[in-house]
């Protein structure tokens, strides 16, 4: 079920990141936009969609989820079609209008489809696991770690199969191909999660709900009230007179309006969820983790973009990325094996080492020749003098300024060294083996850790992080575009992972301390 989901997933991100560049006449505006939409729904819902998961059964939670998943992008798979199908006589109607409608229904379509598939995520990946596994760590390691791995693999094949599906055919079989694979997964994915269901009946079980919760404090309440109605000469319990204050509160905000008290009540959701993640004991390694993903160094577009203006080819692009692939899957492997000799806790210290230490032969790229880095084009100067000298800096920046224009895929200096560029992608590649390591072991740690009632919001939660963080990246490469300024970019990534891996080094201090004083 998890590789069926998974493959929908990345199959599904690709081509929707292609069907809107064709879309929009080969510009990347509906795709920024589309990317924007997605993060800050994440970071506004994150929250509420955890306590979603918390609150409702897990069957119930994780076909709801299946359903309203595969519904949206089969939904936004037919408006595709049509679009792509009757562009021109769409175009007509409204003066163009009913074409902005239409981009507007794909991209709400493929956010709800991305909000259900992280309800998903969260409610298998970080909660059916760990009642499968019998809360055996070693087993969950194990189950982590395969999933993971599933992961790695379908990265690579999924976007590949759609990918040749577009390219051979068009976009409309691509959509149609997408449409049916949906329907087929749905049907499968919704067979197996019910099996499971049966199969282990932990998974029917779960902690008293938050109404629940609450309408026990509110008798406990009652009865303090009456015990002070009977001048009772004990002290009252105050985390019980707390209770009835918050009790009260609550009663207040029920005199509000409907529509206020819906609102009241979403805007405390996300509070409480925001605050239930800040009093984990593993709040440090998890915002350590959200901390990595603000980072150019990873094979994303913004990465695979600068290599072009370097002269890495695409198909030598394709083939790094498929080994930064197996070194991912050496990085689950690396992590079973250590989190059993080693221990989960100092696991992660040894792969943040790792991962920094591969980290260092990016920063070294950013001096090494062939780099394009000017850090004159970041400091403006008034000298005049300077500027009229034939020979001057005007005239050297003049040198180093490279154009973006050119043949394709060609260096931009007839004089171009490869040395830089096979740095950064040595580095890059590396690092996925700690990086990987690290990512799993957090993971476990959020598993282990927090109480099965929280485990939903305070995921949901770490959801929103990462992406708020990954929100920070694509500002960053807004704020500094030209590929002479990617030097400055990683070295400001590498600063982010740094302050993340130290996180989780006080963690892990803090996390030693209380383990030696309590044995």
């Amino acid at each position: 079920s998890g590789a069926l989901s998974m493959w929908g997933d990345r199959m599904w991100h690709f081509a929707i990141s292609v069907f809107l560049i064709e879309l929009y006449g080969r510009n990347l505006l509906l795709t920024a936009v589309f990317g924007l939409v997605l993060a800050g729904s994440v970071l506004l819902l994150g929250a509420l969609i955890g306590d979603w998961v918390d609150r409702n059964p897990r069957n119930k939670v994780a076909h709801a989820s299946l359903f309203i998943q595969n519904t949206s992008v089969t939904v936004c798979s037919i408006v595709l079609m049509l679009v792509f199908s009757y562009k021109e006589q769409i175009e007509l109607i409204w003066d163009g209008w009913f074409t902005v409608i239409c981009y507007t229904v794909v991209i709400i379509l493929a956010d709800v489809a991305n909000l259900a598939s992280t309800a998903l995520t969260i409610a298998i990946q970080r909660d059916w696991i760990v009642v499968i596994t019998g809360y055996n760590r070693g087993h969950l390691a194990g189950m982590n770690a395969t999933m993971r791995r599933i992961d790695q693999v379908t990265n690579i094949l999924a976007p590949l199969a759609v990918g040749q599906v577009m390219t051979l055919a068009s976009n409309v079989v691509g959509c149609g191909f997408i449409l049916a694979w949906n329907l087929f997964s749905l049907i499968v994915e919704f067979f197996f999660l019910s099996r499971v269901y049966r199969i282990v009946p932990a998974l029917s079980v779960k902690p008293p709900t938050v109404e629940e919760f609450t309408a026990h404090k509110l008798n406990d309440c009652h009865r303090s009230l009456f015990s002070l109605g009977q001048g009772d000469d004990e002290l009252s319990d105050p985390l019980a007179t707390s209770n009835c204050n918050t009790d009260m509160h609550l009663k207040e905000i029920t005199n509000l309006p409907l529509c206020f008290q819906r609102f009241r009540w979403l805007l405390s959701t996300c509070m409480d969820g925001w605050r239930a993640y800040y009093r984990q004991p593993v709040f440090l390694a998890g915002l350590g983790l959200a901390f990595l993903y603000t980072t150019v160094l990873g094979f994303d577009c913004i990465t695979t973009g600068y290599a072009y203006t370097q002269g890495i080819s695409g198909s030598l692009l394709s083939l790094l990325m498929g080994v930064s692939a197996i070194t991912g899957l050496m990085g689950t492997v690396m992590f079973t094996r250590l989190r059993k000799s080693v221990g989960l806790v100092n696991t992660g210290i040894i792969s943040s080492c790792l991962h920094l230490g591969c980290l260092l032969l990016c920063v070294c790229s950013v001096f090494a020749p062939g780099s394009p880095i000017d850090l004159s084009l970041l400091m403006p100067y008034f000298s005049s003098g300077s500027s009229a000298e034939p020979g001057g800096m005007a005239s050297k920046r003049q040198k180093h300024t490279y154009p973006l224009s050119g043949g394709s895929n060609q260096p931009l200096l007839p004089d171009h060294s490869y040395i830089s560029i096979i740095l950064l992608f040595l580095g890059v590649i590396t690092a996925r083996i700690g990086l990987w390591c690290f990512d799993l072991t957090v993971t476990q740690l959020l598993q282990e850790t927090i109480c099965e009632s929280e485990r939903g919001v305070v995921n949901g939660v770490q959801s929103s992080m990462n992406y708020l963080m990954d929100l920070l990246h694509f500002i960053m490469v807004i704020s500094a575009p030209q590929p002479q300024h990617f030097g400055i970019l990683v070295i400001i990534s590498v600063i982010f992972i740094t302050t993340g891996h130290s996180m989780y080094f006080l963690y892990a201090h803090r996390a030693k301390r209380k383990h030696r004083l309590e044995t």
